[in-house]
């Protein structure tokens, strides 16, 4: 007997080889391999079978699914493409006794998902010798058995098939039996009588051969003990004894009874049962009553792990002969199993982006029953946007069917159920988690349409303004905003010379300090821009309003109190209270209350004589002039604006009461100081002289003509425009706060300050007024002409050029 790492085994694998490769429809594969191959060996290059692409099984996660076993006979090399054994192959412990041996593998591919069938057609090899159940077969045959008589004896059994199985016997030469075999049993077939007196036991040698390449042999020793009586074996109702018994069966279950039959008497006649000494494990499955033949359930089976049992059953009479019966019994299937789901592959996480219909995962599910206890339905029960698609045979895809937003919902828990078609109907579920990933698909969104900063004028540089934020539902990278001016110009300037924000909370910081009176008001714009890849953005604009501060004193545009001029200006003896006297115009660079501007006189030679406009600076007559009134009148205007703290500048305003100017006192008095040049002084006292001559003159005609009046009127009725010379840029007019106003003139001035003056006699809006549009010039000589033909009223004035 040889054992199966004997050197003829080896022999033979190293000559196996495969028998046939058949390329089926669909891109379905068939090899042929003998058993027993070792580990590592190639069994066929499927990537160069199918047509697919060496370099791309890895990433289609190629592998392969065994049906109906968790074992993993075969594996792939990625690297190669080759089918490759991975566990010892065993083709009496896959098939048993089956004449075909078929292992069903599937080749998985997937993106896109492919089921290639592999079917492996696995070939005996002479691995396994002859064996007798027994290593001894006793039997006790009467000397009076006569010549031909026949006496059964258990065969050998092969755990391999056809010709590799026992194919023949070899009985050891003896004088008194022969070997009688057929196909369905092995008998001792008596040649000559026994003598139990010249013989009473009996041994010889009986050999099983099979028909594998080598022959490979198994031996049994037949020990015969002759005695006195007994004619008759037991004799089995039917040589063959089949039953069927559903899994999962209680134990003590009858399967089937046996029966044999003797026909001798008393204790010859008696037959007892029992299992023969096997080498398989039936025994461990059932019992037989050694009484009535019965034939228990002693464990527990399941179809799932065998389909069948054949066994040998054993019949002796009282004194030891002996007959054997087969006995097969079928396992039927109970659906005792429910449905089985596998992921076979899934994806960790889905791009959000993803289209309808895209594959995600591929789900397989196994029922181990048979028949309509193993059709299986495959289904999911939530609303969710995914379905499952039929593949190839137990094979789900799972795909999308709608459009996915993570910002909506970020994580799938989809419960997958399978229910077979059993009776009752079994089912399972699993859960499966899926992710979507995020994709940079949303822009910064701020949280306003636009915004609107305010500050006052004279910030501190660096000062916030105000925030500006913007929300991304992206996740990390993609959903982490960055602030940013945007290029621009300011009156002219760069933005950035401006403002500044924060890149990471969008604080709007001032760069510089600002100025109402410069600017009142900007818009810049600010963008939000994510970090995805490619980068997202969006633009805001943000307003800034600068607020007024009282920061600006009010300036006066008249009486003009640059250097150390001042104004003086002559009011008629005969003005009546309320007479308008001057004006004083002031402006002020603010804006709103800042800017009201209000007058008042705070020092006067006669604080009853003269009353100052609140909010007009019109200067009037409180009651008419007497005589007793001082000739030189000072005022000392203040101008206030309406701010807080309230700012205020002052003029001196000079005013003669006089109705000629032979009255007006020496000029030298309302001089300038010593400061000024010596021929300043002489130009004054020449031109005082001169005029003092042609005034004279000019006096005496001008009372003759007032005297003729029966009222006199008023010197100042008449108004001179302003020149705009005097407005400043940039200031409002705002009526009623004090502010300039171009519709008031007014008609005579008289200076002594200004070195670069002129005297100038103004026409009056009074028709009977002698018009003069020549200026007395400083020279004595230019005064003669212009008063030749007076005939009119005469108003003196100096105007600042």
């Amino acid at each position: 007997m040889e054992d199966k790492g004997s050197p003829g085994l080896r022999w033979i694998l190293s000559f196996a080889s495969i028998i046939a490769l058949l390329r089926l429809a669909h891109g379905d594969l068939s090899y042929s391999i003998p058993e027993e191959m070792k580990r590592g060996s190639v069994i066929g290059n499927v990537a160069k079978d199918l047509g697919v692409d060496l370099r791309t099984l890895s990433s289609r996660k190629a592998r392969i699914d065994v049906e109906g076993t968790r074992k993993r006979y075969c594996d792939i090399n990625m690297s190669t493409g080759d089918l490759i054994t991975s566990e010892r192959i065993d083709r009496e412990n896959i098939c048993g006794k089956k004449a075909s041996c078929v292992l069903k593998l599937k080749l998985v591919l997937e993106n896109p998902l492919e089921l290639h069938r592999v079917t492996l057609v696995i070939q005996d090899v002479n691995d396994n010798s002859p064996q007798f159940n027994d290593d001894n077969i006793r039997m006790e045959i009467r000397e009076s058995a006569e010549k031909g008589s026949r006496f059964p004896i258990e065969e050998a059994h092969d755990a391999d098939i056809g010709q590799n199985a026992v194919q023949r016997y070899d009985l050891q030469s003896n004088d008194n039996f022969v070997l009688s075999v057929d196909s369905n049993k092995v008998e001792l077939v008596l040649q000559n009588k026994l003598d139990r007196e010249k013989k009473n036991d009996l041994d010889f040698i009986l050999t099983a051969y099979d028909g594998g390449s080598p022959q490979r042999s198994g031996t049994v020793v037949i020990h015969v003990t002759v005695l006195d009586a007994n004619d008759n074996a037991p004799v089995f109702s039917q040589d063959l004894y089949k039953a069927s018994l559903p899994e999962n069966s209680p134990l003590d279950t009858v399967v089937i009874k046996v029966s044999a039959t003797d026909a001798d008497e008393g204790v010859n006649g008696d037959v007892t049962y029992q299992f023969p000494r096997q080498t398989n494990d039936e025994l461990d499955f059932f019992s037989v009553d050694s009484k009535t033949g019965e034939i228990k359930l002693s464990a527990s089976i399941d179809f799932e792990e065998r389909s069948s049992f054949e066994m040998r059953v054993l019949a002796k009479d009282g004194l030891g002969l002996t007959s054997y019966a087969k006995v097969i019994i079928e396992v039927t299937d109970v659906n005792d199993n429910a449905p089985v789901i596998d992921l076979k592959s899934l994806s960790a996480s889905i791009p959000e982006n993803v289209s309808p219909g895209t594959e995600v995962g591929i789900i397989n599910v196994q029922d181990r029953d048979s028949d309509n206890n193993k059709q299986v339905r495959c289904f999911i029960q939530q609303s969710v946007p995914f379905k499952l698609v039929p593949s190839i045979e137990n094979y789900y895809s799972l795909v999308t069917t709608d459009q996915l937003d993570r910002e909506v919902v970020s994580d799938y828990n989809i419960t997958i159920t399978a229910t077979d078609e059993g009776s009752p109907p079994l089912s399972s579920s699993k859960s499966v988690h899926l992710s979507v990933a995020d994709i940079n698909d949303n822009p910064p969104v701020f949280g306003e349409q636009s915004y609107s900063a305010y500050v006052t004028e004279n910030n501190r540089p660096g000062s916030s303004l105000c925030s500006v934020t913007a929300r991304d539902p992206d996740w990390r990278q993609n959903g982490t905003v960055v602030y940013s001016l945007l290029p621009g110009e300011v009156n002219g300037a760069q933005v950035s010379s401006y403002l500044s924000v924060n890149g990471d909370t969008g604080v709007i910081h001032a760069v510089r300090s600002f100025d109402y009176e410069e600017w009142r008001s900007f818009k810049v714009q600010v963008m939000a821009r994510d970090n995805g890849s490619p980068p997202l953005s969006s633009n805001v604009s943000v307003s800034v309003f600068i607020s007024d501060v009282n920061d600006n004193s009010p300036q006066i545009l008249y009486p003009t109190p640059e250097g150390n001029s001042f104004m003086t200006e002559l009011v008629p003896k005969a003005a009546h209270g309320g007479s308008l006297v001057s004006k004083v115009i002031a402006v002020d660079a603010d804006s709103g209350q800042n800017a009201w501007l209000s007058y008042h006189i705070v020092k006067s030679t006669d604080p009853g004589l003269f009353t100052i406009g609140l909010h007009s600076g019109e200067i009037r007559t409180q009651r008419d002039i007497s005589e007793s009134d001082s000739m030189k009148q000072n005022l000392i205007v203040a101008v206030k604006d309406n701010g807080q703290p309230s700012l205020s500048a002052t003029c001196s305003m000079h005013l003669l009461i006089s109705d000629n100017l032979a009255e007006v006192p020496e000029l030298k008095d309302i001089s300038y100081d010593d400061k000024n040049s010596k021929l300043t002084w002489y130009l004054i006292i020449a031109l005082v002289c001169v005029s003092t001559f042609f005034l004279t003159f000019i006096i005496i005609i001008l009372g003759v003509r007032f005297c003729r009046r029966r009222k006199p009127r008023m010197l100042f009725d008449g108004a001179v425009a302003i020149p705009s010379a005097y407005l400043p840029p940039n200031y409002a007019d705002v009526d009623g706060t004090g502010t300039l106003r171009s519709t008031y003139n007014y008609d005579a001035y008289l200076t002594t300050g200004s070195r670069t003056s002129d005297f100038k006699f103004v026409s009056s809006y009074n028709d009977n007024t002698l018009p003069a549009d020549q200026t007395l010039r400083k020279s004595p000589s230019d005064f003669a002409d212009p008063f030749d033909d007076l005939e009119s009223s005469v108003e003196v004035g100096l105007t600042f050029s």
